[in-house]
């Protein structure tokens, strides 16, 4: 059976104080209408987790322990989403290794997790690259921009959407970017290296679940494919 490794970043089911109720359940509905395939869900920490690590920062504490704190927000996003897919998904048994999940996938079809356990400068898009590397399956981004810009497109009104990018091209935009606990950017530097040097699949969503739709079903998609060839 086919087994998809889906990262959703944290604004797309915290915003702005609230939990995205809505979108939670029409994430679980879209998923469970998928019978001939497995998922492994990895929740980032969103908003929530920097609005943590910034207080943090006013008390000058260690990345090391800012780091710790923004895994528990992604493990607390992840105990409650995975408690709202119920049955099918493993709602009491959080994995903290590729090995946990590759023994919850034979009892579950959904698997949900935050960060499995902590790394210097790495974000939960590390923890889904090392999943689909460990489980040979495609890495899929949905974060609350619909790909890579050129520049940020919430600065630069003419920042240029790229619907395709090499792997080495990606690697290195990535790494001009400064890495703190919390960061923004579609993918983190870590997991930018991971794909390019495994070659993995990758492809950067926006939060429409009609779009991840059509993605899942094969169809054209609006987003961002990080491959080997252009």
């Amino acid at each position: 059976m086919n087994v998809e490794v889906l990262s959703i970043g944290g604004s797309l089911i915290f915003r702005n104080g609230k939990v995205r109720v809505d979108y939670i359940r029409k994430l679980k509905k879209l998923i469970d209408s998928y019978s001939d395939r497995k998922f492994v869900i990895v929740v980032g920490g969103g908003s929530i987790a920097r609005v943590y690590i910034n207080a943090l920062e006013k008390f000058r504490l260690s990345d090391e322990f800012k780091g710790h704190i923004g895994i528990a927000i992604t493990r607390v996003n992840a105990r409650m989403v995975a408690n709202i897919f119920g049955k099918h998904a493993n709602a009491n048994n959080l994995p903290k290794s590729i090995k946990d999940i590759r023994g919850l996938l034979l009892k579950h079809k959904i698997v949900i997790c935050g960060a499995l356990r902590y790394e210097k400068d790495v974000t939960t898009d590390s923890t889904a690259a090392k999943i689909a590397l460990g489980l040979k399956a495609e890495f899929i981004n949905v974060t609350n921009v619909k790909g890579l810009y050129s520049r940020d497109p919430r600065k630069y009104a003419f920042a240029k959407f790229i619907s395709h990018i090499n792997y080495d091209d990606f690697s290195r935009i990535a790494s001009k970017m400064n890495y703190r606990p919390g960061q923004h950017f579609v993918l983190d530097q870590h997991a930018a290296k991971i794909i390019r040097d495994h070659k993995i699949p990758t492809y950067i969503l926006g939060s429409s679940l009609g779009n991840l739709k059509k993605f899942l079903d094969g169809y054209n998609f609006v987003g961002t494919r990080i491959s080997q060839d252009l």
